[in-house]
């Protein structure tokens, strides 16, 4: 058997970590997104045989997300493409909490193949590496009202979880629950980021739709706008707001605290004007 793996949304969040793990491993692996040598691309479904050939297993991260409507319909085809070439096994990165995600973990578990499914919580790194920077950076950080906390997990956390489970095949048919350590307020989250810059970073709360015409007016694409408000008036209304232990139960040490992740984050020069 293959012992090849394919990584699709290799310079993405987790991605891109997943890739350089196993490459460090010594792991014979392959790269899966537009710019790759064998390009993939979710909406070109022509990309998925060339990119599939010889690949024994995939780690599946889907953009820009499980919830939008669209996912079923081409997790579902990409699937049976992925049996046609002959893969084995799937790693699917889904979203905790999401009803439409949860469909298309099912045409994974259903397909018959050896799979995985990793349920991660909002990603940390949604503070460093995403459109969020600019209002660290600014000192006013605006986001639609938000009630719950998240366990907000650390996505080097979900790599380290995702490299495990691709490489030891004691975790197919398994559903794993990735959180971080503690629930925090998002006011929780810049307290910690303004102490460990030594600045202020002032948390700023509007409306959903006003959040969504200030996305508009910087022309974010209308599915981005979309899955954000999906994400704030749905995902973070309280129904994840609990701690899990399995990234603890698989890697046998506890979840990067927020607190680590924002010291990182400081050594990266990340939040630097």
């Amino acid at each position: 058997m293959s012992d090849k793996i394919l990584v699709l949304g290799s310079t993405g969040k987790t991605g891109s970590r997943v890739y350089k793990m196993l490459q460090s491993r010594g792991a014979d692996i392959y790269p899966g997104s537009r710019n790759s040598p064998v390009p993939f691309d979710w909406y070109q479904d022509e990309t998925w045989p060339s990119a599939l050939k010889g690949i024994n297993s995939v780690y599946i991260t889907f953009q820009p997300d499980l919830a939008v409507p669209t996912s079923l319909g081409i997790i579902t085809k990409f699937v049976q493409v992925a049996k046609d070439a002959g893969v084995k096994k799937l790693v699917l990165l889904s979203g905790r909490g999401e009803h439409e995600a949860m469909a298309c973990e099912n045409a994974v578990i259903n397909s018959g193949l050896c799979c995985t499914i990793l349920r991660a919580s909002f990603f940390m790194q949604n503070f460093s590496e995403g459109f969020w920077v600019d209002g660290i950076r600014t000192g006013e950080f605006l986001i639609p009202v938000v009630k719950a906390r998240e366990p907000f997990i650390d996505a080097d956390d979900i790599a380290d979880v995702a490299v495990e489970v691709l490489l030891d095949d004691k975790h197919d048919g398994k559903i794993y629950e990735l959180t971080g350590s503690e629930l925090l307020s998002f006011s929780d989250t810049l307290t910690k980021i303004s102490g460990a810059l030594k600045t202020d970073v002032r948390l700023v709360e509007v409306p959903v739709e006003e959040y969504a015409g200030i996305l508009k007016a910087h022309h974010l694409p209308d599915d981005v706008i979309w899955l954000i408000t999906y994400l704030f008036t749905e995902v973070l209304d309280g129904r994840n707001e609990s701690v899990k232990n399995d990234v603890e139960l698989l890697l046998k040490r506890k979840a990067s605290s927020f607190d680590h992740f924002v010291e990182k984050a400081i050594q990266s020069g990340t939040w630097q004007n």
